[in-house]
């Protein structure tokens, strides 16, 4: 038989659609106007999302890379996320506001490997944000390079 309180992070589980993880485990957090309020997610929680990849080039490595995590639209459209941008702020202190149309018009990602890789901390991880460039000559414009956020840790929809 549970004891109470295994009963209540029973609940609490189900009701976040995440699994409770400590402090030092959360890759993400996502405020702002998103039905939750506010959610910590970790990798696992991340990983249960549908996954997409694609290839390209970036501004920052050599050559045409594989990137695999998950659309930024399906984990807003999970969230709730009502709004006119995002502002993703990095584990580097980088912060910038996107528009949400980006994540409507393109398949932006939210990386967490890269050629088959977990992205690390050290390495432009645990996630990175990234466009489609190559598949889109409208991305090729600078407007676009700056936001791509690496050591993404932090979404606020506004």
């Amino acid at each position: 038989m549970l004891n109470p309180t295994a009963c209540m992070v029973a609940t609490l589980m189900l009701v976040s659609g995440a699994a409770l993880a400590g402090q030092d485990d959360i890759i993400l957090e996502v405020t702002g106007n998103i039905t939750e309020g506010t959610v910590r997610l970790d990798r696992e929680a991340l990983q249960k999302l549908p996954q997409a990849s694609l290839e390209t080039s970036t501004v920052v490595t050599d050559g045409t890379h594989r990137f695999t995590g998950f659309l930024m639209r399906d984990l807003l459209g999970k969230l709730g996320a009502e709004g006119d941008e995002v502002i993703a702020s990095a584990l580097n202190d980088y912060i910038v506001e996107i528009p949400m149309t980006d994540f409507t018009e393109f398949d932006v990602i939210v990386a967490y490997s890269m050629d088959g890789q977990p992205l690390r901390r050290n390495d432009k991880g645990p996630l990175w944000i990234v466009y489609p460039r190559d598949q889109h000559q409208a991305l090729q414009d600078i407007r676009y390079d700056y936001r791509w956020v690496w050591q993404l840790s932090r979404l606020e929809v506004q």
